[in-house]
């Protein structure tokens, strides 16, 4: 399974009452696989505001993307938690949606050792026959999937790659551990050309929404041998990279895709809308 270079993980659109609006969820795909260059989408994963939609709402989208996409590029569902049960019934049923693959967060809060983390994704590996790909955030989970724990899991037939946004080293040591097949996608925008430079395949991104069609520039630039080129181009879009997280994602990405023209709603609590200097401080990003 090729999930391609450069993956979007996708904001969930919502109307004015909060609901998902799938009208809007219909002309962001487009916007995301026609104008922006996406190879596959991540749905309900964290910028898709997992944590805040019910199993109900995720099969929905799941079966939704998959049958709007239409093939057009590969769908990945984030049915990852804390809960080992949990993920394999939400996992199972995302399978019966038509997703291509699935995105397994680092179980968070509860902290488990190295041994429960390579436990945890194996139950879920075996129990849905779908590509996996592991999620390794610490920043958000509290939890390092460490590099020899990724090394142990690349070894289950389905368990096919990472997002981890963890240092330089560590993707540096998955890197040079892993089987030829096993593929590294940094989860930070601002470190995906340094961590291709260092054996990543791609990135898994939030800027994609709307600097997309730069990064998959910079991306084949950097895989064609013109370094400077893909430097260049990385520097030029360094600032929305770190800019996109001047308050909690999705925040400021769901602005800045208003600002694009693409409109897909506000946020769910306990998130909350920018307040006006951050949007005035996106609104200069974006022009």
């Amino acid at each position: 399974m090729d999930f391609g270079r450069l993956i979007t993980a996708m904001v969930t659109p919502f109307d004015a009452e909060g609901q998902i609006d799938w009208s809007a969820t219909e002309k962001l795909v487009d916007y995301l696989i026609n104008e922006q260059k996406s190879d596959s989408l991540v749905v309900c994963g964290t910028t898709g505001e997992s944590p805040t939609l019910s199993d109900e709402e995720k099969t929905s989208l799941f079966s939704f993307v998959v049958n709007y996409a239409a093939g057009r590029c590969k769908i990945i569902a984030g049915t990852g938690s804390n809960n080992t049960a949990h993920s394999i019934h939400l996992s199972k049923a995302a399978k019966a949606c038509g997703v291509d693959g699935l995105l397994l967060v680092a179980p968070y809060y509860n902290r488990p050792t190295q041994e429960g983390l390579y436990q945890h994704f194996k139950a879920i590996a075996e129990a849905v026959d779908l590509p996996v790909v592991l999620y390794n955030v610490e920043g958000r989970t509290a939890v390092n999937i460490s590099a020899e724990t990724t090394l142990r899991l690349a070894q289950i037939p389905n368990i096919v790659a990472t997002k981890d946004c963890a240092s330089l080293e560590q993707l540096t040591l998955i890197a040079a551990g892993a089987p030829d097949s096993f593929r590294i996608y940094s989860g930070d925008d601002s470190v995906g050309l340094p961590a291709m430079s260092v054996g990543a395949y791609g990135i898994i991104s939030v800027a994609s929404h709307v600097a997309g069609k730069d990064m998959k520039e910079m991306i084949f630039a950097y895989l064609n041998g013109d370094t400077k080129r893909a430097a260049a181009l990385h520097g030029k879009l360094f600032p929305i990279f770190k800019g996109l997280f001047i308050c909690p994602n999705p925040v400021p990405v769901k602005y800045a895709l208003g600002l694009q023209g693409v409109p897909v709603g506000g946020v769910r609590l306990p998130l909350v809308d920018a307040d006006e200097t951050e949007k005035q401080f996106l609104r200069e990003l974006i022009q």
